[in-house]
């Protein structure tokens, strides 16, 4: 069974919104969920996810929201926090990290943490049974690929194509597959430019897709209810799931 991972945008439009929507999404067979960490400057995502994350920056969001919804979402649903390192770091990572362990959190995403940069924390992440989700790139060598997935935990992000996400663009990923499937047994995960039209073709050979901007322009919709963004979320995760298996 192939994995579906979903991006939402924490305290996005309300704390309360987002509990209701993760929970209702792992009953519409997300396996993973994202938490985004709202940033002032989210320079790997599109515009979609740029728009949500300024929206809730407007809107007041603090850090400690992220930990209000992840303690009671996260015994619920496989949970890993997505955000920029920024974010984390200025937490005391000698301490955020025991505590995310804590309230249930699996692992952390963070696109602008190199490789080089995140193995001083690599033993913290292992102590407390954490994952830091490797991200790989058509533009990386093969020899960098080695390198990176050589202790790649949970599952290894596979970015689609150079750029941002929300894209549409295509590539022919089978080679760039290949070579990560070479070096690691982690599994590898599309994300990237994947929705429900594009999820059957992401996911070929690969272990399972994560999708971002579609559940994101649901949420930026304000001519829906609270009610209805959280039933077209499920209705999607639903439709990307079948797609991918």
């Amino acid at each position: 069974m192939k994995k579906l991972v979903a991006y939402i945008t924490s305290a996005y439009p309300e704390k309360s919104f987002t509990i209701d929507l993760a929970l209702a999404l792992g009953d519409s067979g997300v396996d993973t969920l994202e938490l985004g960490v709202p940033f002032s400057d989210p320079v790997a995502d599109g515009p979609l996810i740029e728009k949500a994350n300024h929206k809730a920056l407007e809107l007041g969001f603090k850090f400690k929201d992220l930990l209000e919804i992840s303690e009671i979402v996260a015994p619920k649903v496989d949970t890993l926090w997505m955000g920029y390192f920024n974010s984390f770091y200025q937490q005391n990572m000698d301490k955020l990290i025991p505590l995310a362990s804590k309230l249930g959190v699996n692992g952390l995403i963070i696109p602008d943490l190199p490789h080089e940069e995140a193995l001083p924390y690599s033993d913290l992440f292992k102590a407390n049974s954490m994952s830091n989700i490797s991200f790989v790139a058509p533009t990386d060598s093969e020899e960098r690929i080695k390198e990176v997935v050589n202790d790649a935990q949970k599952f290894i992000y596979m970015v689609a194509y150079t750029g941002i996400t929300g894209s549409g663009q295509a590539e022919n990923l089978q080679p760039f597959l290949g070579s990560i499937k070479k070096y690691s047994p982690t599994p590898v995960y599309v994300g990237f430019g994947v929705n429900a039209k594009t999820a059957k073709e992401k996911v070929e050979g690969a272990d399972g897709v994560i999708v971002g901007s579609a559940f994101i322009d649901i949420l930026l919709k304000d001519s829906l209810s609270y009610s209805d963004k959280i039933k077209q979320c499920g209705e999607l995760a639903k439709i990307i799931k079948n797609e991918i298996n």
